[in-house]
């Protein structure tokens, strides 16, 4: 049975564990401002000398979004918890395909997960070893039989997805993700690997979180509670999110079913 701690806060609950994964899209930013009430619960855990992870399903490295997260007036202090889904991909291709010709699907915007290798960037789709999706080409934001049709004879290729969060909210606009072209390019049979929530790699490359008692926070059932139910965290879900409608029309223990996860706690928004 969830337990809402809306009037507690997560106060109410803080002493019960050692480490917080905290999304940092959707729980402590919408993609354009801060959640104060968010900024609040992150200078608690630092009185309290608790250990966290602001995890983003980013396709880029550390560094850019921590510039991103400056311009938006978040403390050094707190920026420098941040691990992304782009950092935990980039370690495995600097291991694995370094020198192996790729191409990229998503926007530019996203070269900064590949400056290291650019020049194994091919714009020939034939040619490349492997794929590398970062989201969706500008020029086909939302339409995903774009990508059916464009991979359909690539199918005997891998891709590596760096965000596997299919949908994020934008402000008040909804946008699609790059696990959405992955979903497409599974279904077609092709094999895709993962980086970011819910897949255990991001998790243990961002910390040691051996033998601690975790609570992972975030908005998104398929990402966040599903990451946390895999590895046996417990989890918190923030209900003014990706499935707000969802949950005002069908109340969180039917869509907890309904999504086959186990959701511990739940609020409107992260509030100390």
């Amino acid at each position: 049975m969830t337990k809402n701690i809306d009037i507690e806060g997560l106060k109410s609950i803080a002493d019960n564990y050692e480490l917080f994964y905290i999304d940092l899209w959707g729980v402590v930013h919408n993609g354009i401002t801060l959640n104060e009430k968010a900024i609040i619960v992150l200078n608690e855990l630092l009185k309290m000398k608790k250990d966290f992870v602001l995890l983003t399903n980013a396709p880029r490295p550390i560094e850019p979004v921590k510039i991103f997260l400056e311009k938006m007036g978040m403390s050094k202090e707190i920026r420098e918890h941040v691990f992304t889904s782009g950092e935990a991909a980039l370690n495995y291709l600097k291991k694995f395909y370094s020198l192996e010709k790729f191409f990229h699907i998503g926007p530019p915007r996203d070269f900064d997960l590949f400056y290291d290798f650019k020049n194994n960037k091919s714009k020939d789709l034939d040619n490349s070893k492997y794929l590398l999706c970062t989201g969706l080409f500008d020029d086909h934001d939302t339409d995903l039989n774009f990508y059916k049709e464009l991979l359909e004879k690539q199918i005997s290729k891998k891709m590596i997805c760096t965000n596997p969060d299919l949908i994020v909210d934008k402000g008040d606009k909804r946008e699609l993700c790059a696990g959405s072209v992955a979903m497409v390019f599974e279904k077609m049979g092709g094999e895709v690997i993962y980086f970011g929530k819910p897949y255990p790699e991001v998790y243990n490359q961002s910390f040691d979180n051996n033998n601690k008692k975790i609570l992972s926070i975030g908005d998104n059932l398929n990402t966040d509670i599903k990451g946390a139910n895999l590895l046996n965290y417990d989890s918190l879900l923030i209900s003014n999110g990706v499935h707000k409608n969802e949950i005002i029309d069908k109340g969180i223990d039917e869509i907890s079913k309904q999504y086959e996860s186990i959701v511990n706690y739940i609020q409107s928004d992260l509030k100390w």
